[in-house]
């Protein structure tokens, strides 16, 4: 019996090689497997090695090129804008040596460079196989593309008041000042179909060739930006006219170059002098998305990032008291603007009316201060994480929005320093402190929040943990990749949807962003539409002098009005995200 009991044990060492266990043999399969592996292994390091210099070899020359390439066109801009500010600065400083007409020549030789560059882009460049490979989802937003829509269109019927204006001072014009409005008509029209067109564009052949034409196009808008600052050549000859028109109608005119139809002129005067922003604004647009068209040249991105992720639409989601209070500060602003334009319509405009609109202002700008402190509060109390990835639009988009602000708060600093150096203690001059101080709070409270909110993580790209270890415990359980994609789909659905009941602190980021978004809406409209109390108050103009004073105003209210535009799409995006 013991021989009988010490058989068995011993018989497993014995078996037959084909009566092993079943997970022998994948084991000594592998086995085998890693000494062929382990007998070929010398050689697979010399050729990985290889590969990767070699690949390493041809990614350091792509990306010197692209730096070369960057480099030479960003000099070209730069050495094109320096001539044309030359141009512009010795006609405003001499400007018997150099005249309007010099200025316009060039501006005029360079709007028709960049319109055929523009043209060969848009019918050969991008009909090339393999020239847009890919698509910038964050550049060329909805709101700026119909920004350009909108103040390209505004800038073509300035155009044509300028037009109709010079027509009906004819016999004292030249003809030749006909031209130059007709060519910025066509630039303008063919560069606001392009960009409309092809902003997301990352075009990949043609690089430098591309790159040099967008910064030429680039620096012919700042030129045509600083000439619309620093020219008030035509406000000047508005002025005399009606100075001379006055003296005409007393009796004591002696000026042949009036107009003939009193109506007509007034209709181009009052259309040139409520559209001369919208140029400006313009070209900072046009600057903005041709410097991100620059840097997507040559750019290339994953499939993954080449679809937008999946925004969602735009809904209240139960938010009462924002867009309550936003529609209230938009139906007061509304009242002040008409009631302004009402009066700023006669011959002169009372210091009531300055009084109401800079009151208004006073009211409006600490509401908005303290609901952005609120909401910069509340994102440091979220759970969301911050968006570290690099996103050269996110970036561009702070750069823009610190950098416009600076037009208004320069402008505020200069009413400081005017109203504190003459009459400090009257009730309007107060109030134009207080504005002046407010504003100054309100853009960087603004930009605090603003900023903080577009480095947060959206909702629908923060996929949880929990839902996350869930997927990838069922994975080995899956049969097919579609039903995979199926489930993690239903997942994301059904975790959003969890959060479709707001917790208290997005509903009060979307509170607060509706309501900022409405604010910054009216304050967009009313020095974008009406006539600038800042120049029409005449203290600062007093302090400074015309051409200071008209320069200053020149060169920040438009940046203001783009703040706020801007600010706008900031906010949307704010909104959307929490």
């Amino acid at each position: 019996m013991p021989a009988q009991a010490s058989a068995p044990p011993e018989a497993p060492p014995m078996a037959n090689p084909e009566a092993q266990a079943p997970g022998e043999a994948p084991a000594k399969e592998n086995q085998v497997a890693l000494g062929s592996e382990q007998t070929r292994a010398p050689a697979s390091p010399v050729e990985r090695s290889w590969l990767a210099r070699h690949f390493s070899l041809l990614l350091r020359r792509d990306r010197q090129a692209q730096k070369a390439g960057q480099l030479f066109s960003g000099l070209l801009a730069l050495n094109v804008v320096l001539l044309g500010g030359a141009f512009i600065c010795s006609m405003v400083f001499n400007n018997v040596a150099v005249t309007l007409g010099d200025v316009w020549i060039l501006l005029a030789a360079l709007k028709v460079l960049s319109a055929l560059w523009l043209l060969y882009y848009a019918a050969g460049t991008t009909r090339r196989p393999h020239a847009v490979l890919h698509r910038d989802p964050h550049a060329g937003p909805v709101w700026v593309r119909g920004s350009l829509m909108l103040f390209g269109s505004c800038t073509i019927g300035l155009n044509v008041f300028r037009v109709g204006y010079d027509v009906s001072h004819i016999r004292c014009k030249s003809q030749l000042e006909l031209v130059f409005p007709a060519i910025e008509v066509i630039f303008i029209s063919v560069q606001t179909w392009v960009l409309w067109k092809h902003c997301k564009d990352c075009v990949q052949i043609q690089t430098n060739f591309t790159r040099c034409g967008l910064m030429l196009t680039l620096a012919t808008n700042l030129l045509l930006w600083l000439l619309a600052v620093s020219n008030d050549s035509m406000h000047h000859e508005i002025e005399a006219e009606l100075n001379a028109l006055m003296e005409k109608l007393s009796g004591n005119g002696t000026n042949t170059c009036l107009c003939l139809n009193v109506t007509m002129c007034e209709v181009f005067r009052k259309g040139y002098l409520m559209l001369y922003p919208f140029s400006t604004e313009y070209c900072l647009i046009c600057c903005a998305v041709l410097f991100v068209m620059w840097r997507n040249v040559g750019r290339r991105l994953a499939p993954a990032a080449g679809t937008h992720p999946g925004t969602p639409s735009f809904h209240l989601h139960g938010a009462i008291f924002g867009p309550l209070l936003g529609l209230l500060v938009l139906v007061a602003g509304v009242c002040v603007f008409v009631l302004f334009q009402i009066q700023a319509s006669g011959p002169a405009i009372a210091r009531e009316y300055f009084t109401v609109y800079y009151a208004f202002y006073a009211a409006a700008l600490p509401a908005m201060s303290l609901a952005c402190l609120a909401g910069t509060a509340i994102h440091g109390l979220e759970e969301r994480e911050l968006d570290t990835l690099k996103n050269p639009t996110r970036s561009l988009d702070v750069v823009l929005l610190m950098g416009a602000a600076l037009g208004q708060m320069g402008i505020s600093y200069f009413s400081i320093v005017a109203i504190v150096a003459t009459r400090p203690h009257e009730l309007l001059n107060c109030l134009i402190l207080a504005y002046s101080l407010l504003l100054i709070l309100q853009h960087m409270a603004q930009n605090l929040f603003i900023i903080e909110g577009l480095h947060r993580r959206p909702l629908w790209e923060a996929a949880p943990e929990s839902l996350a270890g869930k997927w990838e415990a069922e994975l080995p359980r899956r049969g097919s990749l579609l039903e995979l994609g199926q489930d993690l789909r239903r997942a994301s659905l059904a975790y959003i949807h969890s959060y479709s009941h707001l917790n208290w602190k997005r509903r009060a980021l979307k509170e607060i962003s509706l309501f900022l978004i409405l604010c910054n809406i009216t304050l967009w409209m009313m020095p974008a539409f009406g006539i600038h109390p800042e120049f029409e108050n005449g203290l600062e103009k007093d302090f400074y002098g015309y051409r200071t004073w008209f320069t200053i105003v020149n060169f920040g209210l438009p940046l203001g009005v783009f703040y706020r535009m801007h600010s706008v799409g900031g906010l949307v995006e704010v909104y959307l995200g929490a």
